[in-house]
């Protein structure tokens, strides 16, 4: 991982116990995942949280899909 690129998500003992949050914030990802599954949009998310962006949120969601397709290949290979 190449050391010179922000983080998109943090882990921090001090900040919410040590939950995932956006970078920068003290939002957790539960956050978007819960609103996006309650049939929220992106916006009301955003609005709801402005000190997320929509840089973060998309590349959290980018990340995130990489990540699952990589687990599915992976899977599917062994």
């Amino acid at each position: 991982m190449d050391s010179n690129v922000d983080p998109i998500v943090t882990v921090d003992p001090e900040v919410l116990g040590g939950t995932p949050v956006f970078a920068g914030t003290r939002v957790p990802i539960q956050t978007l995942v819960a609103h996006l599954k309650c049939g929220d949009s992106l916006e009301t998310f955003l609005t709801d949280f402005p000190s997320v962006s929509k840089q973060q949120v998309d590349a959290f969601l980018d990340q995130t899909l990489e990540s699952a397709m990589e687990n599915a290949a992976d899977a599917h290979s062994s």
